[in-house]
């Protein structure tokens, strides 16, 4: 018995400085802020932590300023004018369909309202009551029913199935008013994801959704949820989703790094060394997404969100420069995977940028040596 409280003790105790002998074989060690050692993000004019806007993942200027004037001023119209010029097919348009709701539904959570005071996001309801018709309104509400039903309640409960099949209803109403739109089905897929459709059921919704907008990002990586193992489906029936999305992506497409998404979506809980993130499966979707990158265009809404992603796994895999590579495009804005996933993104993000700068100098790199 000693003997094997031996053995367990040398486990736990290598289990401990692995991480650190990683990170001095490697050249890097922690020191504290301010010592002359240190590496510092802000010498290759990175924007402060407490800078850094968690909103979105890529700079939308006109959605910032209507957002400004919406809640600055709690009347919806500018929010109307804007999704009513916004390309119904784009990636665009499901982004500011996503920032409009998800404001709204955090006004709520802060002020919930009560005898003497008027509750958050008062402009949607409002928006619903005076222009029912509006077809980027009915998207916006039924995107905020989808986000308060995951924010405030828990899967399986009758609140959650109660909510998400108010948000199913609203999907429908909006899928009426704009029949070319492919947002309304692109909502319903966290519904489908939350209330269990049956894959009939699911795959029928999804061929709507590909016949509106056959390379639409945006909704492959909410369907990828569905296909899960952690939902409705298998590590296995992730990735030949993201393959085949791959396969048939067409040039300067981003589907082309869909596997890298179905690769986080499946990362065990702890890993204690960097060579997973170096194994063939990870390897190949990362350069998945770097081809993606490259060859995509630089206005594309959805490159900042590969971009993020990249991050992740360049600095866990100690691709120091390619991840800083990277950074320099995104810095500023941390608001997508993987740092949404936390309770403070700006921070987590932070980590991580600046591990990719005390990587690279203790390769060599400098900020002179960085290309931009």
């Amino acid at each position: 018995m000693a003997i094997l409280w031996l053995l367990m003790a040398l486990a736990l105790f290598s289990m401990v400085l692995l991480p650190v002998f990683m990170r001095r074989r490697s050249g890097i060690q922690q020191v504290a802020p301010g010592d002359p050692d240190a590496a510092d993000p802000a010498n290759y004019g990175f924007v402060r932590q407490e800078e850094l806007d968690i909103r979105m993942p890529g700079p939308d200027q006109d959605l910032l300023d209507v957002l400004d004037v919406v809640q600055r001023t709690q009347d919806y119209r500018a929010a109307a004018q804007l999704l009513a010029g916004t390309e119904t097919e784009g990636e665009t348009r499901w982004q500011r369909v996503q920032a409009f709701a998800g404001a709204a539904s955090l006004e709520l959570q802060q002020r919930p309202g009560g005898v003497s005071e008027t509750p958050g996001g008062q402009w949607l309801r409002v928006w619903r009551a005076e222009a029912p018709k509006d077809a980027g309104g009915a998207a916006v509400h039924a995107e905020f029913l989808v986000q308060q039903a995951w924010r405030t309640s828990t899967p399986g409960t009758d609140e959650f199935r109660i909510i998400m099949e108010e948000a199913r209803s609203a999907c429908g109403e909006a899928a009426l008013l704009a029949p070319g739109d492919p947002v309304p089905y692109i909502v319903e897929l966290s519904v489908a994801r939350g209330l269990a459709y049956p894959r009939p059921e699911f795959e029928q919704l999804w061929l709507k959704i590909l016949d509106r907008a056959p390379a639409h990002m945006g909704a492959h990586l909410a369907a990828l949820h569905y296909w899960c193992e952690k939902w409705h489906g298998s590590r296995e029936q992730a990735y030949s989703f993201a393959e085949a999305a791959a396969a048939r992506a067409p040039h300067g497409s981003l589907l082309a790094a869909m596997p890298l998404f179905a690769v986080f979506e499946h990362l065990p809980e702890v890993h204690l060394v960097s060579s997973f993130y170096r194994s063939e499966v990870v390897t190949k979707a990362v350069h998945g997404a770097l081809h993606a990158v490259h060859s995509a265009r630089p206005d594309d809404p959805m490159l900042a969100h590969v971009r993020h992603l990249l991050v992740f796994f360049l600095v866990r895999g100690e691709r120091w420069g390619e991840a800083m590579a990277q950074l320099v495009h995104v810095d500023g804005h941390v608001g997508a995977l993987p740092w949404t996933l936390t309770a403070d993104p700006a921070a987590d993000y932070a980590v991580y940028r600046a591990l990719a700068v005390a990587g690279y100098e203790a390769n060599g790199g400098s900020p002179a040596t960085l290309p931009h």
